[in-house]
């Protein structure tokens, strides 16, 4: 009978990495066509099944540049810096350091001043999963001021300028993308833990996770790509600053995977945050959303997603955690009508 069991669980772990083997050979095919129809695109994909970790990459590091991308590569991983965030902030939930429900008013820097419609209203859930109503960071102004760095005048200054002169949350409980809530919330962990959201977030998931090639302050590294805005012009990295937490974070495919495994494997801090973070705590006619993750249900399967665009690179981030595969793609030209084709095609052709 042992001998017996033992061969099925041969049979059985055979089996499953076959299955795993076949799932990344199509997923290749789909990004080898995509290559070759975008051959200035260079492109770094990570997928990982049941803890079986493949990798695909296509094109150089640069247009100059004679280097192969690999998973090794270092992208921005721009906006998915948020579902980072997120799982700080449902980290610091089961410390017992904040609750999601928690209104933000005693947790932000004493620099702001909540007026006296907007106290006691707007809580952390809000800011995490973008329906506080608060204005936002004027982007368009931003770029005009300076195209390369346009967050690079964001200041202290300006956020506290931005949610003190606000009277009245127009649309207070509606989803609207926002990166001051994301700010707020880096501000909030510095405050919680009492150190910088750098620190944080290196003590809380970079370190434990091993991500080495995860990067904040200093990505002046051999092996990172070039930008291209989505006319092909160069674009520089963003420099981190005061708005790290809504989208500065740099990466690579080899390490989000290490994130995707820690979210996907029971019994770990950022995986019992993770659960926390795809609750639903929004939901409207177009989206469901959790803490920084969008919610996705079929017939057949949940799946969490996030994206990411800086000026000049477009990402995504997808795991179904019951069927346990989490998927990473990066692109180094911003074209987030490309990303989001691919990780389509994937699904319905692969994952689905």
């Amino acid at each position: 009978m042992k001998t017996s069991f033992t061969f099925l669980a041969v049979l059985l772990l055979m089996s499953t990495f076959t299955f795993g083997q076949n799932i990344s050979k199509k997923i290749d095919s789909i990004i080898k066509d995509n290559y070759q129809k975008n051959p200035d695109v260079a492109i770094s994909v990570g997928f990982i099944s049941n803890d079986e970790e493949y990798y695909t990459s296509y094109g150089k590091l640069s247009k100059e540049s004679p280097v192969d991308v690999n998973k090794n590569s270092i992208f921005e991983i721009a906006s998915i810096t948020k579902i980072l965030t997120s799982n700080l902030i449902a980290q610091a939930v089961i410390e017992n350091r904040l609750k999601p429900e928690d209104y933000i008013d005693n947790y932000l820097p004493k620099s702001y001043i909540l007026q006296k419609n907007l106290k006691n209203k707007i809580k952390i859930s809000d800011l995490a999963s973008h329906q506080s109503g608060l204005p936002d960071i004027d982007f368009a102004k931003l770029i005009e001021l300076n195209p390369q760095q346009p967050v690079s005048n964001v200041t202290e200054k300006t956020l506290t300028s931005i949610v003190n002169n606000c009277s009245e949350l127009i649309d207070y409980g509606k989803y609207r993308y926002s990166t001051i809530g994301y700010t707020l919330l880096g501000q909030i962990l510095e405050k919680v833990y009492g150190k910088s959201y750098d620190k944080v977030i290196r003590e809380k998931i970079i370190t434990p996770l091993q991500m080495t090639n995860t990067l904040t302050k200093d990505f002046n590294v051999r092996n990172i790509t070039a930008g291209y805005n989505p006319n092909g012009g160069v674009q520089e990295f963003f420099k981190w600053n005061i708005t790290a937490s809504a989208g500065l974070v740099k990466s690579n495919a080899s390490d989000m995977l290490k994130y995707l495994k820690a979210v996907l494997t029971n019994g770990n801090p950022v995986s019992e945050a993770a659960l926390l973070t795809e609750k639903l705590y929004y939901k409207d006619e177009k989206r469901e959303m959790g803490l920084g993750l969008t919610i996705s249900t079929d017939d057949q399967n949940t799946i969490y997603l996030k994206s990411g665009d800086s000026m000049g690179q477009s990402s995504i981030i997808c795991y179904n955690r019951a069927k346990k595969w989490g998927i990473i793609i990066l692109l180094n030209q911003r074209n987030s009508k490309m990303r989001q084709n691919l990780l389509n095609e994937i699904y319905e052709k692969v994952l689905k």
